[in-house]
């Protein structure tokens, strides 16, 4: 993440911020093989925030994104949240993640989260 994002723009969650209450985390395996892993973070009363998505590079293109993302949405809506909301970057590096929110109905917003708006970011929310 912090290879491809600016300083200013890179929101790593560390580890340990993992363990909060208001944070659900999931992996997807495949023989024990990390394919890929994502999270939901409650924000406030219907409101959750995708967070920390990532496909392993030799899982890439075998559906595991769109897998953990549609997971999340489900663990929203069963949560009772009226939109879920990302951020993530508009680089090249970004273009197939782009194009999963976008295929999944996620469309643009404002920022969210006290997120800055800077030029490389991209806020995208899907009302549930």
């Amino acid at each position: 993440m912090r290879g491809n994002s600016p300083p200013e723009a890179c929101h790593v969650l560390p580890g340990d911020g993992l363990r909060s209450n208001d944070i659900s985390f999931w992996t997807l395996r495949e023989d024990g093989y990390l394919l890929g892993f994502g999270a939901l973070k409650r924000l406030e009363p219907g409101h959750g925030e995708i967070k920390s998505m990532r496909t392993a590079p030799d899982a890439l293109g075998r559906g595991v994104g769109r897998f953990l993302l549609r997971h999340a949405i489900a663990e929203a809506r069963g949560r009772g949240y009226a939109r879920v909301s990302l951020e993530t970057g508009s680089t090249e590096p970004f273009a197939a993640a782009l194009r999963l929110y976008e295929s999944e109905g996620f469309r643009p917003s404002d920022p969210f989260a006290g997120y800055p708006d800077t030029p490389f970011t991209r806020f995208l929310s899907l009302k549930l």
